[in-house]
């Protein structure tokens, strides 16, 4: 940008108008770093890089109803750092819920097997098993279905109304509220590979009873491919019911996220 175009935007809009969109920016920017699909890798970085800016100009509006945003260089710096903490809070919450995920998804593969044949998951980048890709694949998937990327905008939005750009949250309100929200992730994994891990549990005990009633029987050649099996059956049969439980879960996660979210 040359010096002659920056003249004429600050000429347009204002100091005040250009500081509030960097400040919108800066609360709108960790969505898509560490929320789903957001921040997802199949994205290229100047594609999330183009919708953070649209979506923060939408906002612009919004976010400065009734309020004076300062332009001063220290209080600016201070205002964007609270800026990408708040959103940095509200993304996390959210990420929680594909966390949960992505942990059952790596315990079913465990016990099933498929992790010795670790890939790079497409969603995220990171190295996982078969299972772990299938359920955040799945997950996105179920995730737009439901709305859900709807529904994070309008609680992004709803952040405003409740720490303007000009306020200071309660940080201890909003460390407790994420700490309580990662704390959730083993029992929520557990909530969903519960169905797959307790039928692999029961398959393995059956082969152990055959192998002391037939002792000549290679149970490691016989019960690996059946553990598969009946693995993918189980995984296949509950999958429908994800889709419950996202909606839910998203709904929670959105709901404690704003609850956290008070002025000082």
């Amino acid at each position: 940008m040359t010096q002659a175009t920056a003249n004429q935007l600050l000429h347009i809009f204002g100091a005040g108008k250009i500081t509030a969109f960097f400040l919108v920016l800066a609360r709108v920017s960790p969505l898509f770093i560490l929320a789903p699909m957001f921040s997802s890798k199949m994205l290229p970085a100047k594609v999330r890089g183009i919708v953070a800016v649209a979506i923060s100009v939408g906002l612009v509006g919004v976010a400065t109803h009734g309020q004076h945003i300062s332009t001063d260089p220290l209080q600016v710096a201070a205002l964007i750092a609270k800026e990408l903490i708040v959103g940095a809070a509200f993304a996390m919450a959210v990420a929680a819920v594909f966390a949960a995920v992505q942990v059952a998804g790596a315990f079913t593969d465990a016990i099933t097997g498929f992790s010795f044949g670790g890939m790079v998951d497409p969603v995220d980048g990171n190295q996982g098993g078969v299972v772990t890709q299938v359920y955040e694949i799945v997950g996105v998937m179920i995730f737009v279905a439901i709305g859900g990327d709807a529904w994070m905008l309008r609680g992004l939005g709803r952040t405003f109304d409740l720490v303007p750009l000009t306020k200071m949250p309660k940080i201890n309100l909003m460390v407790t509220g994420v700490a309580a929200e990662f704390s959730s992730i083993f029992t929520a994994a557990l909530e969903i590979a519960a169905p797959a891990m307790l039928a692999l549990l029961i398959t393995d005990v059956a082969f152990g009873v055959v192998s002391r009633v037939v002792p000549q029987l290679n149970v490691f050649a016989v019960g690996f491919p059946v553990k598969i099996g009946v693995g993918l059956l189980v995984i296949i049969a509950t999958m429908p019911f994800i889709g419950g439980w996202m909606t839910n879960q998203l709904t929670t996660s959105v709901s404690i996220a704003l609850h956290t979210l008070r002025i000082a």
